[in-house]
């Protein structure tokens, strides 16, 4: 089904080495934002207590630490959360809190002197034992998920296309943790789900357009390497306008009307299939340019089987 028939290849391929350039610096810069900024890992994954609460008014967030600092709480993390009423406390793992209880009655009790009107929505306790659980489970599911889509990548596709599918979805899932890393966005479980279903959403892309390529390298004997693949980008368009946009569709709706407990889920989701589209299209296809693909890579088998055994051309 093409909804969207392009009746002329578009020349992505001329401007290749722009769009690489491009994704090579934003590359660099997600990871200097790990590196210098890292992560805002969740309770999830840290441990600790999270306590919600609400205010009939725009919250004071500065009397707000102000007012825990002197009940003796000194390393909690207050922040907005949802609208201006609303705030998120996070306390680590305390040595002397042995649950979620002690933790809130001590922050309430000191936010209730300051304010009557402050109302506990939620509290939320992940010990240390389970956190490091957690985020040593997380790490190695990220490590099975990414070394199985490098194997099937490896047995599917010659050498070359691998590694430009491969280098393209490691692209995808560092952009996606360096823009959490700069932006300070909280990384728990839910984004690593975020994360391990754009790295599925983004080889699905890679494989789509290259199955293309490896079929016109066989039919366009004619055409160079770079219109071969700036057709085979521009027949799977239709296809990919589609897809994506039905899919960014249904993740916008839920970042802008799924809650706080989708949100950041969806905002991983959002990154990484509109970088999904990016890397497959203007990452993916250049490097296979700078790698040297041929069409002799996949016909001289082919014509390996016309020859005879005694060396005669059929």
């Amino acid at each position: 089904m093409e909804f969207f028939r392009i009746k002329h290849d578009i020349p992505f391929m001329r401007y290749g080495k722009i769009t690489t350039a491009i994704s090579a610096l934003t590359f660099v810069f997600a990871v200097l934002a790990l590196v210098l900024r890292g992560l805002n890992f969740g309770i999830d994954f840290t441990g600790g207590t999270i306590i919600e609460v609400a205010y009939q008014h725009p919250a004071p967030i500065e009397q707000i630490r102000s007012v825990l600092d002197k009940a003796g709480i000194h390393d909690a993390t207050v922040q907005n959360y949802g609208d201006s009423s609303d705030v998120l406390i996070h306390l680590p793992v305390r040595a002397k809190d042995n649950g979620k209880g002690q933790s809130s009655e001590v922050v309430m009790a000191a936010l209730k002197a300051q304010d009557t009107s402050v109302n506990l929505k939620r509290v939320d306790f992940v010990g240390p034992q389970v956190g490091k659980e957690l985020y040593d489970n997380g790490a190695l599911a990220l490590l099975v998920v990414a070394g199985g889509i490098l194997l099937y990548l490896a047995i599917r596709f010659e050498w070359r296309f691998a590694l430009a599918a491969i280098i393209a979805n490691t692209h995808d899932v560092v952009i996606i943790l360096g823009c959490f890393a700069f932006f300070q966005w909280e990384f728990n479980l839910t984004v690593l789900a975020g994360v391990l279903a754009v790295l599925g959403y983004s080889v699905n892309e890679s494989v789509v357009v290259f199955d293309r390529i490896r079929e016109n390298l066989r039919k366009m004997r004619k055409a160079s390497i770079p219109e071969v693949i700036d057709n085979a980008i521009t027949a799977t368009m239709s296809r990919t306008i589609i897809t994506h946009g039905m899919t960014e569709t249904m993740v916008l709706a839920m970042l802008f009307f799924g809650g706080d407990a989708l949100h950041n889920f969806a905002l991983a989701l959002t990154i990484g299939i509109l970088f999904g589209i990016y890397s497959s299209v203007l990452v993916a296809s250049p490097l296979l340019l700078m790698l040297g693909v041929k069409r002799e890579h996949f016909i001289k088998q082919q014509v390996k089987s016309d020859v005879r055994a005694d060396g005669a051309q059929v």
